[in-house]
């Protein structure tokens, strides 16, 4: 089993957070998360993850409700899903959540 995570600032108050595993070449567990600092606190605006043994993605937003959505993709479709999401999208989710909103 091979286990990878790290951490990626996309600006100043803004980062990435990936963790995954896999097992034989395929992916058997990851958390993909966008994280939001607000004085010293770390906040997640935007997480996909395969816990509860689904693909998902969680949305949230300042007063910490969620929002989840099902995704209909294998573990390994909806980790890089998830990267590529969020590599392209972090400024528009970080803008909604610090409006209040959902991402």
């Amino acid at each position: 089993m091979s286990e990878k995570q790290y951490l990626i600032m996309l600006d100043t108050d803004t980062r990435k957070r990936h963790y995954h595993v896999s097992k034989a070449g395929k992916i058997v567990k990851f958390v993909v998360q966008l994280e939001v600092r607000i004085r010293d606190n770390w906040h997640e605006v935007v997480r996909y993850d395969c816990a509860h043994d689904f693909t998902h993605r969680d949305c949230y937003n300042l007063k910490g409700e969620t929002r989840k959505k099902k995704l209909y993709l294998d573990y390994d479709e909806a980790l890089t899903y998830a990267d590529e999401d969020i590599n392209e999208n972090w400024q528009i989710y970080r803008e909604k959540f610090l409006r209040g909103d959902f991402p």
